[in-house]
């Protein structure tokens, strides 16, 4: 009951940020579009470093966009829009979007991947989003000087793939490797507690699974496995 409970409170604190998101979103959008027009009639040949940044922001709100729409089926049933996706893309730009963020704070961002990688079944939006937030409590976990190393490579059995997430932080209690999964549960001063929710539901939705550990020399070590071949749904 307790966990019934908590899921449902969840469900109802989810749809309520989504529609608290979704407004400033719209009006984010729309007054982006106007400030391309504003700067298309002042400069009719926008500077490349400009028009590049333009870009870039309309991709991430559009992403954002996807992502609140998504956030709402991860506290029910989860529904994936899997295709064929090469799991370097989603690291390279993981790490490319993370990059100035880790430069500012002095933590090198380094991608690491083993030969070359099969495509495996997957939901490109959730999956990113997955190992964003891998990367992003890697990122708070640090907090400054050090270095977070993401490597793809297939596992032994060569049935699925792993991507772990490294970092040089100080790891994590063993008294709370129990808990690092749960709701709301955090053990940094920045960060809500959901990411690492939100990308264990992503990774057992893929029918794969995230796990927890402190590495020998030190720091946490996340790894998801992804399966390289999707299993039959009942009915499908």
């Amino acid at each position: 009951m307790a966990a019934a409970e908590k899921r449902d409170l969840l469900a109802r604190m989810l749809a309520r940020l989504a529609h608290e998101i979704r407004n400033p979103l719209s009006s984010l959008d729309i007054h982006v579009q106007l400030l391309e027009e504003d700067l298309g009639r002042l400069a009719p040949e926008m500077p490349e470093p400009l028009a590049s940044r333009l870009v870039i922001i309309r991709g991430e709100l559009h992403r954002l966009e996807n992502i609140v729409e998504n956030f709402l089926k991860l506290a029910g049933p989860s529904s994936l829009d899997i295709e064929p996706v090469a799991i370097e893309t989603i690291i390279m730009h993981v790490c490319e979007l993370l990059r100035p963020e880790g430069e500012a704070r002095g933590i090198q961002i380094s991608a690491l991947i083993a030969g070359s990688l099969p495509q495996i079944p997957a939901d490109l939006v959730r999956l990113t989003q997955a190992l964003l937030n891998l990367v992003i409590n890697a990122l708070q976990a640090i907090g400054r000087n050090g270095r977070i190393e993401v490597e793809a490579s297939l596992v032994t059995t060569g049935d699925a793939m792993s991507i772990e997430v490294r970092d040089t932080g100080p790891g994590i209690p063993s008294e709370k490797l129990a808990s690092i999964f749960e709701p709301y549960f955090t053990t940094k001063a920045e960060g809500s507690g959901l990411g690492l929710w939100i990308a264990q539901q992503i990774v057992t939705a893929h029918g794969g699974s995230l796990k927890a550990r402190n590495g020998p020399a030190g720091g946490a070590v996340f790894t998801m496995v992804l399966p390289l071949k999707r299993k039959e749904q009942p009915g499908g």
